[in-house]
């Protein structure tokens, strides 16, 4: 089995000094607690290779535009796949920012590439906020969230994602998520290949992407 603290690590959302775009984050969203994960260093951060664990498959959400958007359509393509939600002050911007990196570093070959973002916090994240969230990092990008008939849940399991609200009973508006932290490089068959977890360099996740290109 894959190793449990790669994949059941939950980054409580804290901001930092020098805070990335965030987009309608509200003014009362405060620090969680201090057990909440901080990226390792770079140098050392591995990706796990994933291609023998059960994990994954295709799914169904919507995008910004309001149209279904399912994994499968994306065959032919490398996707890069996180979850968070557009009111997280530090984690989920971060690596944004690292995935709008990994595809400059990527060059040319990023055109074979496609990032996504799928929100974990459907109460506060309509497709259309998610859709605007992620083109703030880069134009290209896709963001999702759930809609009628579509289920978080059972998404959430199929790729071992945890996720808590935080203080939403003193402030049912204003809340933290916690969540797992880290994105999955997915190949061109749509088969999960590489986690990268939270804090991976761009350089490293493009080395991982340039194998499945």
């Amino acid at each position: 089995m894959l190793g449990a603290a790669a994949l059941a690590l939950l980054a409580a959302c804290q901001p930092k000094d020098k805070a990335a775009p965030a987009a309608s984050a509200p003014a009362s969203a405060t620090q969680t607690s201090a057990s909440a994960a901080k990226p390792a260093a770079k140098s050392n951060v591995k990706s796990v290779d994933m291609r023998k664990e059960d994990i994954g498959g295709d799914f169904a959400m919507t995008d910004g535009d309001g149209k279904e958007f399912k994994l499968s359509n994306m065959k032919g393509k490398v996707v890069i796949l996180s979850f968070g939600y557009t009111h997280c002050p530090d984690v989920c911007p971060t690596e944004l920012l690292t995935q709008a990196d990994t595809l400059k570093q990527l060059g040319d070959k990023a055109k074979d590439v496609k990032v996504v973002f799928a929100s974990v916090d459907p109460e506060r994240d309509t497709p259309e906020l998610v859709g605007k969230y992620v083109k703030q990092f880069n134009p290209d990008f896709i963001g999702l969230s759930v809609t009628e008939g579509q289920s978080l849940p059972v998404i959430k399991q199929q790729y071992r994602v945890v996720s808590a609200k935080i203080n939403a009973d003193k402030d049912p508006k204003n809340y933290l998520v916690d969540h797992t932290a880290g994105s999955y490089v997915i190949d061109k068959d749509g088969e999960v290949a590489f986690f990268e977890p939270y804090g991976s360099a761009p350089e490293n996740i493009a080395a991982d992407i340039k194998t499945l290109l």
